[in-house]
């Protein structure tokens, strides 16, 4: 197990490193490079909006503060980001092990994709780590690259499940015509054998994440499948109905999808 998880590490600094290789030095010093684009808070406490984000008590944001942008970068290119991460897996992994499991091979656990399953980081480092508003152009070009790295601690959750025969459901707000690229980045990125691969249809345009995944996994529990956990990055993959036996949130200051 050990020697899986420092593999799965090695492959995502390299990959990391190797997708910011275009970026000027400063990207590595923090150097704020949003300009005017996020908004100013005064007197803000960086650590303590984060905690905020994380406890969902700061809701329905649309940038990172500018004042933030230098240390959420740090927090997610470094230690502490992998260790958050970290403890929630190993917690995921404690309770599935506790787990009486049927056996009949309905038992199920949901997974989000984007900064659950694979990482975006190489392209949010070149754009302020969220400080910069969400252009869906440029984040649907890299999506297209088919080179998001796996985050290592989800990427261990995701065998060791396997292992115990639970199957994964992948339920992304990621659209239909993203299906092919998502799926070979998600094999080359380590991820497969999985159960069901659900992307956001024309249906749900308009509607809010919660109703969209809400609603898809009222449907896999009608199919006679049972969630016995869901794990994701944003507080929208785990909130309404159907949400299963338990929840995981994986840490993300970058970004808020409600």
């Amino acid at each position: 197990m050990a020697k899986e998880s420092m593999w799965a590490l090695l492959i995502f600094v390299a990959a990391i490193r190797g997708s910011l290789a275009g970026i000027p030095r400063e990207i590595h010093l923090l150097r704020p490079r949003s300009g005017s684009a996020g908004e100013r808070v005064h007197g803000l406490s960086c650590l303590s909006w984060r905690l905020g984000v994380e406890t969902n008590n700061i809701k329905n944001w649309t940038t990172v503060p500018l004042e933030c942008e230098g240390y959420v970068g740090h927090y997610m290119l470094g230690h502490q980001y992998r260790e958050d991460s970290k403890v929630v897996a190993r917690e995921a992994v404690l309770y599935a092990k506790s787990l009486k499991l049927a056996g009949d091979g309905k038992d199920v656990w949901v997974f989000d994709v984007d900064e659950t399953l694979l990482s975006n980081l190489p392209y949010y480092a070149k754009h302020g780590f969220g400080a910069e508003p969400y252009n869906s152009t440029l984040f649907n070009q890299w999506v297209l690259t088919g080179k998001a790295p796996a985050l290592p601690e989800t990427l261990e959750l995701y065998r060791e499940l396997l292992k115990l025969g639970i199957k994964p459901i992948l339920l992304t707000g990621r659209t239909e015509d993203q299906r092919k690229i998502t799926s070979s980045n998600l094999r080359n990125a380590g991820f497969g054998n999985w159960e069901m691969l659900i992307l956001k249809g024309s249906a749900y345009s308009g509607t809010t994440a919660v109703v969209y995944k809400s609603s898809e996994r009222r449907k896999v529990e009608e199919s006679g499948y049972r969630i016995v956990g869901n794990i994701g990055d944003q507080w929208s993959d785990l909130l309404g109905i159907h949400a299963g036996n338990r929840t995981f949130k994986l840490p993300d200051p970058m970004y808020y999808i409600s």
